[in-house]
């Protein structure tokens, strides 16, 4: 885990997309939780467990990110704040712990995205 977060804090300077705020590129973000939660082979896309009528699961997606990163100090990791928010330890709709994984698990997908290009 430190070897990908060093990866990360390595790469993300370097990346130079359209939708890179703050040193994030959302696009890629998005993906990488798309992957973390199962991608087509999940009932609940990007995790989304709330079914919109004016949006996807993919731009709720983003909308989180987005307003996550306005929140965002700019300090520490971001994916780790973001899954405090996004998918937190103990929640009451994760009753066999599975979210301990998931800055772990989009972590990982940020990374190999990025390496990927």
């Amino acid at each position: 885990m430190r070897v990908l977060i060093a990866l990360l804090i390595l790469f993300i300077p370097q990346i130079l997309f359209a939708e890179n705020i703050k040193g994030v590129d959302v696009d890629r973000l998005a993906n990488a939780i798309y992957k973390a939660e199962g991608g087509s082979k999940t009932r609940y896309p990007y995790g989304i467990l709330t079914k919109y009528k004016t949006t996807t699961p993919r731009q709720a997606c983003i909308n989180t990110i987005k307003h996550a990163l306005r929140d965002w100090n700019g300090k520490g990791d971001f994916i780790k704040f973001l899954g405090a928010r996004y998918c937190p330890v103990g929640a009451k709709n994760d009753p066999k712990g599975l979210n301990k994984n998931w800055v772990k698990n989009v972590t990982y997908y940020y990374v190999l995205l990025y390496e990927r290009g």
